[in-house]
This record gives C-alpha cells, sequence and structure tokens, in this order.
C-alpha cells in the first residue's frame, strides 16, 4: 500500500504519516512510496490508538483558532455543570500540544497560558449544540469542519491574524448556513477533519524533531571503494591499434593510456591508432605483454606471395590450363583472341570471351582452357610484380611480316622471368610479305630454337583472319598442359588470385578471382591482400550467379571490405574474426615497408643464399650504346657481387620497364635518355631507382660503387617540373626566348635545365631568364605558361620538352 493510500484510509495528511514513518525508523522517499503490510498495521496501530480523542475534536478546534471566540462561547455556555473537567483535561492536555507544536516548537509558555481557557473551550461545543438541535445535524459539522481547517492554516502561519477575520464570520449566523448548502457536497471531505484530529495525537512530533536532526547529521553510507583495475598479464595485439581500443583490452580508461603515451613522448587522442611498438612500451609500462597472434588458420595468407603449388594427394584432379597471349600491340593478339572467341561461338553458339570480367572458358574437344583477358604484356607484369604467378601457358604472338619487335622481346623476358613454357604463334602468315622463316631466325637468336630446328620451342604459324592454325594452336595448348599435368583438389579450402579489381557504385568492391585450388563457395570468409570479407555473391564470365566455383574457374567477388590489388592471393579462413587479423597484420607490414627507407634494388637479393647480384635493365638512345654498356657493366661483375643485365633495348624507359625492375628487384639504368613523369610517378611508388647518365663512365662509376656496396652515388638529382615549347621568339638584348607551357611540376629560376628533343637529350645547361607577363618570375607552377631563355644556347624548336632539375 503506497503512504498516500494509507493516509486517505485513516483520515490524516500525507505528512503526518511520513513523519510517523521517520519515527519508525521506516524508509518512505515520498508519498508514493510503497509499504508493506506489517509496517501498515503498525502505522495503523499508532494512529488508531491517538484516534480516541476524536469526540474532542470540536473541543480542540474551537480552542486552536484564538481566546476570543471562546470567550463569546463562554458566555453562552456558563450554565452547564462542570462534571467533566477531568475528561477535558485530559483532552486539553492534548490540544495545546497540539496547537503549540505546529506553530513554534521553541515556545513553551503559551500553551501553560492557554491552561485556565480550556475548561471554557470544553464546554463550548456541548452547551452550543443543545440550542440549535434543530440544526445540530447539519450545523455542528458545518462547525467543526470550518474551524478544523483552519487548525491546519494556523500551523502553517504561525501568527494570529486569522483571530480578527473570524469573528466577523459568527454574527452572520445566516453566512455560515450560506457555504454550508455548497459544503454537503463536500461531505466525503468531511472525513479528513475528523482524521485531523489523530494528527494532534500523533503530534508527539516534538519527540520527533530531535530525531529528524538525528537523521540529517549522520553522513551517508560510504561508497564502495572499486578495487584497482587489474592489468591483463598478456592482451592480444595483431596489427595497428586505437588507444581506445588498447585501453579497454588493458582494463584501463583512456586517460591513463595518453598519460602513458605522453611519457614517451607520444601525441595521441582516444580515437588515434598507434603502432604495435608503441604499444608494447605501453603495455610493458602497465605490467603487461603483447602478444601478436599469427592465425594457424591463414598461415600462407601471411607467409611471403608464392606460386600455389600443384597439389600432390590422391583427391587432386586435373584442372584447367591458365593461357596468357602476349606480343606486340600490332601483332594481332587481339584478332587472335577474336579469332579462338569465333571457334567457341561455331561450337557451343555463344560468346567464351567476354569483355567485362577480364579473364573467360574456351572449350576445345571437351575440355576448357582458361584464358587471361588483359591488355597486353603489362597487366602479366604487375600479377607477376605481386608474387602470384597464374599463368600455366604464354602464347607469344609475333607478326611475319614485322618479326620481332622491342615489346616482343620484352614479352619474352617477362614469360622467362615467369618461368613458365612458351608457344609461339607466328602470325599473319597469310600476308604475302610474311616470312616465317626471318621470324624462326630471330626466335633462334632470342634462345627459343623452334622445334623443326631441333629445339625444344613449340611454334605454330596461325591466321586469325583465314582461322588458320587455330585449332592446331589450342590443341597445342592441351597438349603443353597435359604435359605439365596440372592439378588441383577441389575438396580443399579455396585459394585463388585476383585477376583485376574495381569498385562499383552499387555493389562496392568487386573482385576478379580465378580460383586456383579448393572450391569456394558463397559465405566463405575470405582475405586478399589488405582486404578482407565474406563472399556475398558470384558472377561467372557470362554474368551468370553461380553458388560455387572450382579450380580454373574466374568468377567475380563481392563482399570484400576494400578493393584489393590486382595480383594478390585471396583465401578462405575459419571465420571474419581470423581474416580481420590477417588483413590487419598484412596491412602493418606494408606500412612497415613503405616507411622504412629502402635498400637501391638487387642488392639485397640472395644475401642469405651466397652471392648478391645486382640486376640491371638498361635503356639507351642507340644500339651501339646499348652494346657497349652491356659488356662494359657485365665485366663489373666480382666473385662476391654478380651483376645480370636482365633486359637492354633501345629507346625511353616504359611503365613495363619500372614494373620488371619492381619485379626482379632491378635497377635502371638510362644512357642518354629521360623518362617521362608518369614513369618517374610509378618508380617512386614501386621504390625503383632509376639512374639517368650521358657519358658511359659515370654510368660505369655508379655501378661499381653500387657493386661495391656505396649504396648511393655522389650527385643526386631530382626533377622539378618539365614544360613543352610551344613557340619561340628572337629578342635583340636575350636572344632565343622558348615560350612553353608548364607541363608538370614547377619550373624555377635557379634550376638547371635540360632540353630534350625526342626523346634525346641535345642540352644541358642553366636558365637565364624566366618571365610571366613581360614580369620576371621566380617560379611557374603547372598548367601557366611562360618564357624560357637559356645560356649560351640557341637552339631551341617548337616541340621540345626542357626539364628543371636541381642537383
Amino acid at each position: 500500500m503506497r503512504v498516500h493510500e494509507l493516509a486517505k484510509e485513516l483520515g490524516v495528511n500525507t505528512k503526518v504519516i511520513m513523519d510517523l514513518l521517520a519515527s519508525m525508523k521506516v524508509q518512505a522517499k515520498s508519498h508514493s512510496s510503497t509499504l508493506d503490510e506489517a509496517t501498515v498495521e503498525r502505522v495503523r496501530r499508532r494512529v488508531k490508538g491517538h484516534v480516541e480523542a476524536k469526540p474532542a475534536e470540536p473541543g480542540r478546534v474551537a480552542t486552536t483558532p484564538s481566546g476570543e471566540r471562546i470567550l463569546g462561547m463562554r458566555k453562552i455556555v456558563l450554565p452547564p455543570p462542570p462534571p467533566e473537567p477531568p475528561a477535558a483535561d485530559s483532552t486539553t492536555v492534548d490540544t495545546p500540544a497540539i496547537g503549540a507544536a505546529p506553530a513554534k516548537p521553541a515556545s513553551v509558555e503559551p500553551p501553560v497560558k492557554a491552561k485556565p481557557a480550556l475548561p471554557e473551550i470544553r464546554v463550548v461545543p456541548r452547551p452550543v449544540a443543545p440550542p440549535a438541535e434543530h440544526l445540530h445535524p447539519a450545523s455542528a459539522p458545518k462547525v467543526t469542519s470550518r474551524d478544523a481547517k483552519p487548525a491546519m492554516r494556523p500551523a502553517a502561519a504561525a501568527p494570529g491574524t486569522m483571530a480578527p477575520q473570524r469573528p466577523p464570520v459568527k454574527p452572520g449566523p445566516p453566512r455560515r448556513e450560506g457555504p454550508p448548502r455548497p459544503m454537503p457536497p463536500r461531505a466525503p471531505v468531511e472525513p479528513p477533519p475528523p482524521s485531523a484530529a489523530p494528527a494532534p495525537a500523533v503530534t508527539p512530533p516534538r519527540e520527533r524533531i530531535p530525531k529528524i536532526k538525528e537523521r540529517i547529521p549522520p553522513p551517508p553510507p560510504p561508497e564502495p571503494v572499486a578495487p584497482p583495475p587489474v592489468v591483463p598479464a598478456e592482451i592480444d595485439v595483431a596489427g595497428p591499434i586505437t588507444v581506445g581500443e588498447l585501453a579497454a583490452k588493458l582494463g584501463l580508461g583512456g586517460g591513463d593510456v595518453v598519460k602513458r603515451l605522453l611519457e614517451q613522448g607520444v601525441l595521441a587522442g582516444i580515437n588515434q591508432q598507434i603502432g604495435v611498438d608503441v604499444a608494447a612500451k605501453v603495455a610493458d609500462a602497465l605490467g603487461s605483454k603483447i602478444r601478436r597472434p599469427e592465425p594457424a588458420a591463414a598461415g600462407a595468407a601471411l607467409s611471403a606471395p608464392r606460386r600455389l603449388e600443384r597439389a600432390k594427394d590422391d583427391a587432386a584432379v586435373p584442372r584447367s590450363p591458365v593461357v596468357t597471349v602476349m606480343g606486340h600491340v600490332d601483332h594481332g593478339k587481339t584478332s587472335l583472341l577474336d579469332a579462338i572467341r569465333q571457334t567457341d561461338v561455331a561450337t557451343r553458339e555463344f560468346g567464351g570471351i567476354t569483355q567485362h570480367i577480364g579473364a573467360s572458358t574456351v572449350e576445345v574437344g571437351g575440355k576448357r582452357i582458361v584464358f587471361i583477358d588483359t591488355p597486353g604484356h603489362e597487366a602479366f607484369t604487375t600479377l607477376r610484380a605481386r608474387g602470384a604467378q597464374i599463368t600455366d601457358i604464354v602464347v607469344l604472338v609475333v607478326a611475319a611480316d614485322d618479326g620481332v619487335m622491342p615489346q616482343t622481346v620484352e614479352a619474352l623476358n617477362h614469360a622467362k622471368a615467369a618461368g613458365v613454357p612458351v608457344i609461339v604463334a607466328i602470325n599473319k602468315v597469310d600476308l604475302p610479305q610474311a616470312n616465317p622463316d626471318r621470324v624462326k631466325q630471330q626466335l633462334s637468336d632470342l634462345g627459343l630454337v623452334p622445334e623443326d630446328w631441333g629445339g625444344d620451342t613449340v611454334t605454330i604459324p596461325v591466321s586469325a583472319r583465314t582461322q588458320k592454325g587455330i585449332k592446331e594452336l589450342l590443341e597445342l595448348i592441351l597438349l603443353v598442359s597435359d604435359m605439365q599435368e596440372l592439378r588441383a583438389n577441389p575438396a580443399r579450402p579455396a585459394r585463388g588470385t585476383i585477376v583485376e579489381a574495381r569498385l562499383d557504385r552499387g555493389r562496392g568492391p568487386v573482385a576478379t578471382v580465378l580460383v586456383q585450388e579448393g572450391t569456394l563457395r558463397i559465405g566463405d570468409a575470405v582475405v586478399a591482400g589488405s582486404s578482407y570479407g565474406r563472399v556475398r555473391a558470384m558472377t561467372s564470365e557470362r554474368g551468370e550467379r553461380v553458388a560455387e566455383a572450382t579450380p580454373a574457374t574466374p568468377v567475380e567477388v563481392v563482399g570484400l571490405n576494400d578493393v584489393p590489388t590486382a595480383g594478390d592471393l585471396l583465401e578462405v579462413v575459419a571465420d571474419d574474426k581470423l581474416a580481420k587479423a590477417v588483413a590487419e597484420e598484412r596491412r602493418e607490414r606494408q606500412r612497415a615497408v613503405e616507411a622504412a627507407a629502402l635498400r637501391p634494388g638487387g642488392e639485397e637479393a640472395g644475401a642469405a643464399e651466397g652471392p648478391k647480384e645486382l640486376r640491371i635493365i638498361l635503356k639507351a638512345d642507340a644500339h651501339g650504346s646499348v652494346e657497349a654498356l652491356t659488356s662494359a657493366l657485365e665485366r663489373l661483375a666480382v666473385p662476391e657481387v654478380k651483376v645480370t643485365v636482365m633486359h637492354a633495348a633501345v629507346g625511353n624507359v616504359t611503365e613495363s620497364d619500372v614494373m620488371l625492375a619492381a619485379a626482379s628487384r632491378a635497377v635502371i639504368i638510362g644512357f642518354n635518355i629521360r623518362p617521362e613523369p608518369q614513369v618517374r610517378k610509378m618508380a617512386e611508388q614501386e621504390h625503383v631507382d632509376i639512374l639517368s647518365h650521358r657519358v658511359i663512365y659515370e654510368a660505369i662509376d655508379d655501378v661499381t660503387k653500387r657493386v661495391r656496396g656505396l649504396l648511393a652515388p655522389k650527385r643526386r638529382e631530382v626533377s622539378l617540373g618539365q614544360a613543352e615549347v610551344r613557340k619561340t621568339f628572337t629578342i635583340s638584348k636575350t636572344g632565343m626566348v622558348a615560350g612553353c607551357y608548364v607541363t608538370a611540376g614547377v619550373i624555377t629560376r635557379t634550376a638547371s635545365v635540360r632540353v630534350i628533343r625526342d626523346g634525346v637529350v641535345v642540352h644541358e645547361g642553366k636558365i637565364a631568364s624566366l618571365r610571366r607577363f613581360k614580369d620576371d618570375a621566380r617560379e611557374v607552377t603547372e598548367g601557366f605558361e611562360c618564357g624560357i631563355a637559356l645560356e649560351r644556347f640557341g637552339d631551341i624548336k617548337v616541340g621540345d620538352i626542357l626539364e628543371a632539375f636541381e642537383i
């Protein structure tokens, strides 16, 4: 039962019940607090014990307002006999206590003075009742109810101001009769006034006042002191972690970890990431150790990228070969793929090669051949640079009329570096100027001796236009694949390679995956490089939804958290948690590699396996320079360091050269040539050194220093920018002035400049004058025009490239 319900039942003010409960040591916060039955019974007994004095309520009410009223009533009441003084005395003893307690507890004398008037008060109610017998039923309660309310009010407004207002109410009995008529509807409210009588009985609040004082001073019970946080002995940290996550693992507040970081000189916020090494120092200072979990199920994913081994267990089954067509861009590579597609169309009535996935399958005699549909050899180099060798056979296309071209040699070097068999397709044999024998002679010079000349290189004449040799080429591919015994186990967890990846606006990251081992299913948790996720959908090369992909099957996978890199190895792991740990570990290693200062390429290769090898890619402006440099550099080899010229050609440094150097950890040497800005940018991203020289002995000296362990040449130059000559002017005082447009970087007044014409350096010197809108300029940035005059050089032509650099 609630406090206010009990007060209503007993006809007592809620505050009285609250005070009574406080005196009984019962906790009750408000009038809505709930009381148990035992407490309710105790309160009832306490209150009813004091309710006996109910008949004295009128006397009390008459006495409480003021003595003046009572005196007027006393004149009327004097005749009655006074046999009741003892009872009246008992009631009067209670009433003054009631009137005095709420008004002013400190004044004790007023109640004592009121005692002589008490006999008069007790007589008042009874004599007044007989004269108005006909009004007794209504008037008596009205008087009591009216007097009962003032009894409460004077208690609140201690001053006796109410007394003068009540006498004017008495003289007009009609006025008393007026309010009583509206009062009958309030008859149900009348019980509270009688119940107000118990209040006086309960009023030993004089005893309660000290109890309240006792209750205030005692302080609240002390809050239990939380035990100091227990820092775990070891925590698992797989990669970079935020300060908040580290604090949660250590069971501490973020502020504690931030303080420890500040002590070590690291300023980091609660949401900022810190490296594992920094986290280890913080944990050590707090008495904990960091354990870096090595995911067992994804051990292969954390290892260095490598070629997938062929399955040797009994469950392995033959798989389809993966073929990449490479060659010069004008030698009919695309036409050959179109011819293969037409062959497949004739047998299966639908296109086997589509343009939207990058990989496709063709059936020949009931067997499948997977073609990686990538443009040229550049994508193949990218895959090999990532360490993912997914190609089983390379088809090298050579035009019968053009013969071996520079890009043909480059593609052959890529195939040799990958260590895969090569099938040479001599295309365009239907042309009248075709000369297959000359092509075979050129291939023999490159080390590819045809079978009909006593070698081991498979060559076949084909014509993409007339369909000649297409079927024979496909049969040869199947024959070579049978000799390789390509097998895979579809029952293992799936592993494959990312052929290409992109960000789709509707589906998010989409990766083209070539499954090489096991079976990839929807719902598998996968990790690819630093990306991870769960396979949500798979699409075949024909755009059909598939539920699983077996070995040597290209599919599009949706569900990764980020776009992976072409060439990344995709593996199925136990769960999402493990996939995330592997991805974070890889991401941290990648950051460490990027942050560390890399040594020049090629010198660390083979450090743990005997002699080191310095690999070089040589590009020059003429064949004579190539031959001279190649022989001179190879003579620099010593027993401890082997110098290998992997690739030497005429022409400028290309992006393919950079990718080949990155894959083989080689150094690029350019003799009398200058690479393009985009090539330099790619070389910086791939951490490949490009060394440019104009004098042969400088190149020899540079390589000699590298062989001796001097990692950096004495002279290091920084390319600032390039400007293209759009127009030339002749000024009498200055001489030849070139009107230029800055195409890259910035041209500064103090920089040195090279004049490059058709990829060959024709002059190197200083800038004599740099102007913009007839005003001298200190520098001109990309996208603006300017006028440049060179010192002691006036042979500037439209189309020349001016390269600014600093030593």
